[in-house]
């Protein structure tokens, strides 16, 4: 399984690299989110993409899906899914493809062919396409999300989107064979443990209590670091000296 992170943001002056938006590749076919997944590369490589699981309605997961839409209509014979609750689906009626903020793509067709499909997920449900079975499980965020459990023959991996402490997803992650890594988010410092509770995120210290509920060795992967204290972050994470933790690296492809 090959997974990679699409850069969202250009190095700062001194190097750092920023990220503002999410979005995961899968074995090139498969994304998670799609926050930057329309500004990644040429039209023809984004059409490579035939499924698309969206966690949650937030802007910086779904940003990218109207030029990624416009950029490929018309590239491939039959339309990409689009998989998502119908909550996320609602958002996207109401507020993004409304024919004021974009063009409802959601139900358009071109020479009489849908441009995508769209499918319900709901928490607890198995999709399998393209060789990888999809479980998506219910995490605790401030609007209603998706985490995934992802696995292939020879692997297995967490993307556990957005989320304060949860639960259900260590439960099911526990009794998944094969579990190499787990994408978790640690969004501010702690010092902002009040405004990451409110906003239902994790700083350091809650991503190393998410860590202990895994009873079974697995790389942990630190994501959706916000930009302005990526720096503060990386040193309250590493400072826990824990040698299965590591900060995610942007536009390189993770194996499994």
């Amino acid at each position: 399984m090959k997974i990679t992170l699409i850069p969202s943001g250009h190095a700062d002056a001194g190097g750092t690299p920023h990220q503002y938006l999410t979005s995961y590749l899968i074995n090139e076919r498969v994304a998670v989110d799609a926050g930057s997944i329309g500004f990644w590369h040429g039209p023809a490589e984004q059409a490579a993409i035939r499924h698309i699981f969206l966690s949650h309605s937030h802007i910086d997961h779904v940003a990218s899906l109207p030029i990624f839409l416009e950029n490929i209509a018309g590239l491939k014979p039959t339309p990409v899914t689009l998989h998502a609750s119908e909550a996320v689906q609602q958002s996207l009626r109401l507020d993004l493809f409304n024919d004021r903020v974009w063009p409802n793509f959601l139900e358009l067709t071109i020479d009489e062919k849908p441009l995508l499909t769209l499918e319900t997920l709901q928490s607890g449900q198995c999709v399998t396409v393209e060789g990888l079975r999809i479980t998506a499980v219910a995490v605790d965020h401030a609007v209603p999300t998706l985490g995934f459990i992802i696995e292939d023959e020879a692997a297995a991996v967490v993307i556990a989107s957005d989320t304060g402490p949860t639960n259900e997803i260590w439960t099911r992650a526990n009794r998944t064979a094969n579990l190499k890594a787990v994408f978790l988010e640690a969004s501010f410092p702690d010092d902002l443990a009040s405004l990451a509770q409110w906003t239902k995120h994790l700083t350091p210290a809650g991503f190393v209590g998410e860590m202990q509920k895994l009873a079974q060795p697995a790389r942990f992967i630190a994501v959706h670091v916000k930009a302005q204290f990526r720096e503060r972050v990386r040193q309250e994470l590493r400072a826990h000296r824990l040698a299965n933790l590591e900060i995610a690296q942007f536009g390189v492809a993770y194996e499994f």
